[in-house]
């Protein structure tokens, strides 16, 4: 029976180890799979780039720095959600250090650390915000799946199936004729739709995989994978329901 896998709370409290090797490993992890709907977020509440990148930057650092995220309760509630909260609370103490400076007042120290239970501070977002986080989200994930299965046909020195097989799978683009397309890969149309059909499949499998390291037990995994989903919808990139072949 296969294990969990390690879960992005795991990640992130390997993160906060001073020195340690798989901490900063975690931390460049966290900063190449979440730095867009950080960003994008952030962008979203009107601050305009660099400071936006500046912004999420000493967001992802403070985070790790404080342990934050070792406060929380990983049996509760969504990682994805939780790192919303820590978003928030982070953006607002920003924004009373800045009320302090113009006042001529000192500046109090960032507090994330203050409570543990910052999760619920994600409700302090605007709907429309919190959805385009989710949606960056999302769209961070299905990018994600899509580079591993672009790695396993580059490793089959597979490379050219790929480049026109990928117009097939949900997001990526409009898709040719079968036709056309079993020209290009050097294929037949019926050994093309099967090649199509295990592509959609591992593409739907990867997907499923990165979902279940931003949630904390299994039993969550296909509720997630329902609300990704619902989320990029009006984008047309739907990745398949939990269980579909």
């Amino acid at each position: 029976m296969a294990l969990f896998p390690t879960t992005h709370w795991s990640l992130l409290a390997k993160a906060s180890l001073d020195g340690n090797t798989e901490g900063r490993k975690a931390l460049e992890e966290l900063c190449r799979r979440y730095w867009a709907p950080i960003h994008q977020f952030i962008r979203s509440r009107g601050t305009t780039d660099p400071l936006a990148e500046d912004l999420t930057q000493e967001f992802v650092l403070h985070v790790i720095e404080k342990s934050v995220f070792n406060r929380a309760n990983r049996l509760q509630g969504r990682f994805r959600s939780f790192l919303l909260g820590a978003l928030v609370r982070f953006l607002a103490d920003k924004a009373d250090q800045r009320a302090a400076l113009k006042r001529g007042g000192g500046v109090r120290q960032v507090s994330l650390d203050a409570d543990a239970a910052v999760e619920s501070e994600a409700a302090l977002a605007s709907m429309d915000d919190a959805l385009a986080f989710d949606r960056e989200w999302a769209l961070t994930i299905l990018e994600t799946a899509l580079g591993r299965v672009r790695h396993e046909y580059d490793q089959a020195r597979r490379a050219r199936a790929f480049a026109v097989l990928k117009s097939f799978l949900p997001g990526v683009g409009t898709p040719p004729s079968y036709e056309q397309a079993a020209e290009q890969a050097g294929l037949t149309v019926p050994a093309l739709k099967s090649e199509i059909h295990r592509m959609r499949r591992r593409f739907r499998a990867l997907v499923r995989e990165e979902v279940a390291l931003i949630v904390s037990a299994p039993h969550e995994i296909d509720a997630e994978m329902i609300y990704l989903q619902h989320v990029l919808m009006d984008k047309g990139n739907e990745f398949g329901a939990p269980g579909e072949t």
